[in-house]
This record gives C-alpha cells, structure tokens and sequence, in this order.
C-alpha cells in the first residue's frame, strides 16, 4: 500500500475537518488562510486519493436500544472459509466490524445488540451456522476512548 506526501495545508485541512466534518469549507479557508475554492479543491484532491473516505453521521447504539457491544473473535472450522464467512456477516446488520487479524481468532468482529439475550440469540442462531468451531465473546462496558488516526505530525512523520 503506497502513502501520499501531505503538505502542511493538507495537514492542517485533515485536522480541521476530522474534528468537525460539517464544517464548511470557508470556516476551513479562513483557519487556514487560503480562498474557499483552494480548500475545495484540496479536498477533491485527498478524496481522489483516497486519503478522505467521505464524511458521515454517528448514530449512538444506546440511543436506538442497542445497549450491548461485544467482540467476538470467531475461530472457523474450515479457515479456507474466510471468504464466504465474510461475506455471510455482511448480512448481519448487528455486526458493524470485521477483521482479519493476527493471534488466536480467525477472524476478529464488534456486534451491538440489544440486549445480552438478543447477543446470544445472534450468536447461536445467526454466528454458529456459518461454520465455526467455537467462539469467544467480550463484552464492553462502555467505550473510554474513540477517535480517527491522529493527523498531527503527518508532513515531518519519519517512515
């Protein structure tokens, strides 16, 4: 995977809108102190790149009733499997991650249920047809810190 060189502008537009996605773009050029079309132009360009992935709103699971998080690694039966089984979780709309990852687990996911009966119901009715041997969960309390890869220091970061 290839990186791209940021520039202290660039820099300084990731901070900005990764604290604020709905910014507008003349509130970015004044902080900045460059013209609105400079900054648009800028964020086309870390769009095409794809260092931007688009912006979005953040719906809290608690507020909508799902009031457990949990992460499961999933050990499969068949590993060759990886495919078809993520493809199968992509039909589970309580499960909002997946990872392939090193360690223990075959593949490593984060589910917001309902409740502790609604996450069982997940697992056995929905998690185990798809081929696993077994499954370990972990339940999150609460979450004590979230936030997007820190932008600081990215024009003089050492590779």
């Amino acid at each position: 995977m290839g990186h791209h060189q940021l520039d202290k502008l660039d820099e300084q537009i990731l901070r900005l809108i990764a604290d604020n996605a709905r910014i507008p773009f003349l509130e970015v050029a004044r902080a900045c102190n460059v013209s609105g079309a400079a900054i648009h132009q800028r964020i086309q360009k870390l769009t095409n790149l794809g260092i931007l992935k688009g912006s979005e709103f953040i719906v809290d699971p608690e507020k909508i009733g799902y009031e457990t998080c949990a992460y499961i690694g999933l050990y499969l039966k068949d590993p060759e499997q990886f495919d078809s089984v993520t493809e199968a979780l992509k039909g589970i709309p309580e499960v909002v991650e997946c990872h392939f990852t090193t360690g223990q687990y075959d593949l490593f996911i984060k589910i917001y249920a309902k409740n502790n009966h609604h996450l069982l119901n997940i697992i056995h009715d929905k998690l185990q047809p798809l081929g696993l041997s077994r499954s370990e969960t972990i339940i999150s309390f609460r979450e004590a810190i979230k936030r997007q890869m820190p932008i600081q220091d990215l024009v003089d970061a050492d590779d």
